[in-house]
């Protein structure tokens, strides 16, 4: 029979090991937070998917408020109104709760690629900083992915798949380039451009191959040289995966609230910038159907994106 004394220290050791598992943890190598994260300031930076103008204004689907007839920037707010929100803080551009210093620094601008968005980091460092306290919000890529797109058949398929991951390694760099600097990030990877009614449209105007699946492809070898390039560090850099969520969305709609994945609800004509509630087509819904223009998600997926955002900044170990 074995002593009690060995079976003691057999139990302490294991308690040691135990103890020193837990610490590991406690340091940042576990996938929970010690303490919540609260930050102070938010900055976002992106193309038209995270535009509000001065005016109020956003790209996709305004809203309208019934008293006063006027875009109302609070109505179908972008997933960066509603992250932003979720910790009480918000952008100058639209600030419902009146705060004379609201936290927030806003560097989206109308089609911006990722070589703009290493020219908007520097414009930021050479008058600012990033610090732990700031949540740094970055969805880039749409038009990198467009531009591209536009220049099949002339360039192949292999060499524009090899300039989206050149682009999608180069915004992976920007991305830690924020982290190490101090900022907490959360970056969204780019929805599937290939099911946007624009692919849709462009499958159908060609013949040569299935345009959809190239722009889905294109997207893709983006997405994840993206991610590869990123630092795998939980505590610097929180990574949403909306591109598998644009791809479910769109094989089954019900899941998520969807009655259309596959239409833009404004009326054909109207600028991005001036949809509102009132230009849609007439069955169309700002919540309810999946893209607002061509390229542009709707206020309902903004939603569905603002969510898993939230989710990932408040789970990460920042």
């Amino acid at each position: 029979m074995k002593s009690f004394k060995h079976g003691a220290s057999r139990w302490g050791r294991r308690l040691l090991a135990a103890l020193a598992l837990t610490a590991l943890g406690a340091c940042g190598g576990g996938g929970s937070q010690i303490q919540p994260f609260a930050p102070t300031r938010v900055i976002a930076f992106g193309d038209e998917m995270s535009i509000i103008t001065s005016q109020g204004i956003k790209y996709g689907i305004n809203g309208i408020n019934s008293t006063t007839s006027q875009i109302d920037c609070t109505i179908n707010p972008i997933w960066i109104q509603q992250l932003a929100a979720a910790f009480l803080l918000a952008f100058p551009q639209c600030d419902p709760s009146h705060n004379a210093t609201p936290k927030g620094i806003l560097y989206a601008t109308a089609g911006a690629k990722v070589q703009d968005l290493q020219n908007a980091i520097d414009q930021h460092l050479s008058v600012n900083y990033f610090s732990s306290n700031d949540l740094v919000m970055v969805f880039i890529g749409v038009n990198d992915i467009l531009e591209l797109y536009s220049d099949f058949p002339a360039q192949s398929r292999d060499a524009l798949i090899a300039q989206a991951q050149t682009r999608g390694t180069q915004l992976g760099q920007q991305i830690n380039r924020i982290a190490q600097a101090g900022g907490k990030v959360v970056v969204t990877t780019l929805p599937d451009m290939g099911v946007s009614p624009y692919a849709i449209a462009e499958r159908s105007a060609h013949v040569d191959v299935d345009r959809a699946q190239l722009i889905s492809d294109i997207t893709n070898a983006f997405n994840v040289a993206m991610r590869v390039a990123l630092i795998n560090d939980g505590r610097m850099i929180g990574l949403v995966l909306f591109d598998e969520t644009s791809q479910s969305m769109a094989r089954y709609p019900s899941l998520y609230g969807m009655t259309d994945v596959v239409d833009a609800a404004c009326i054909v004509g109207i600028a991005p910038q001036n949809c509102t509630t009132n230009t849609l087509l007439p069955q169309s819904s700002a919540t309810t159907w999946m893209w607002a223009t061509p390229k542009l998600i709707s206020p309902g997926v903004h939603t569905q994106l603002a969510n898993l955002a939230i989710s990932r900044a408040k789970n990460n170990p920042f």
